[in-house]
């Protein structure tokens, strides 16, 4: 006697399929996701005898890190190096 061949179904790939859904999008919807503060930027003309340290400490708060800002400065202004020339125009974060 020939056994019978069972057929493949996609009820169970389906149902399991509805059951994940039925999981994850209550705890998906529950979730809030924050975006970060806009950083706001003040632009700066290099004069003739100002650093990257002169510059980043004049605007710098009291309570912050000179050393943060001027690598702050340094990644938004895509600078390789501290060398700074006078008339060039820098991103400065503000505080």
């Amino acid at each position: 006697m020939v056994g019978k061949r069972r057929r493949f179904t996609l009820m169970p790939v389906i149902s399991l399929a509805a059951l994940s859904l039925m999981v994850t999008l209550p705890a998906l919807s529950s979730m809030h996701l924050y975006a970060a503060a806009p950083q706001r930027f003040a632009t700066v003309i290099v004069r003739p005898g100002d650093t990257l340290w002169s510059i980043a400490a004049s605007h710098t708060s009291s309570s912050g890190d000179v050393q943060e800002t001027i690598d702050r400065i340094t990644e938004v202004n895509h600078l390789s190096g501290v060398a700074l020339q006078p008339g060039e125009r820098l991103r400065v974060p503000s505080f």
